[in-house]
């Protein structure tokens, strides 16, 4: 069981807790039917896709949620913003649809590069945050 704690003042984050367990800004655990999932990578390649859901609640009455998605290094400094796979668009203030009342699986792509500088990310632990309709909820990402 590995333990960790970050704190990430200027974003207004603290995260801690135990791998795997997935805590919002406000220490609380994010209920299944929404927020982030672990993300998947390739230990040869830097480039690392992640999961997420969105609950059929937000959807309705045509409600479109917007959806953000940024990486930050752990001086809390914007690494990236993934784009949503499908679209190709970058996941900043994304109004998502979903055709089901169930809710949807999205997924985000990072190719693993610096967007300011267009270098790769250098291996180490990152932040990743999404929001949806305002509600945060961070993971961690190790890039090796």
């Amino acid at each position: 069981m590995t333990r960790y704690a970050w704190a990430l003042l200027s974003l207004g984050l603290w995260v801690t807790g135990t791998a795997g367990v997935t805590r919002s800004a406000s220490g609380q655990t994010p209920p299944s039917a929404i927020g982030p999932q672990q993300n998947r990578s390739n230990p040869f390649n830097p480039a690392t896709t992640i999961p997420f859901r969105v609950s059929g609640e937000l959807f309705l009455k045509g409600h479109r949620p917007v959806v953000s998605l940024r990486i930050y290094n752990v001086l809390a400094q914007l690494v990236a913003i993934p784009i949503l796979r499908g679209t190709d668009k970058p996941l900043d203030s994304l109004a998502l649809s979903c055709p089901t009342q169930l809710g949807c699986a999205y997924s985000a792509y990072w190719d693993g590069y610096v967007h300011t500088t267009g270098k790769p990310a250098a291996s180490g632990v990152y932040i990743y945050q999404l929001v949806i309709d305002g509600k945060r909820f961070t993971k961690k990402i190790v890039v090796r």
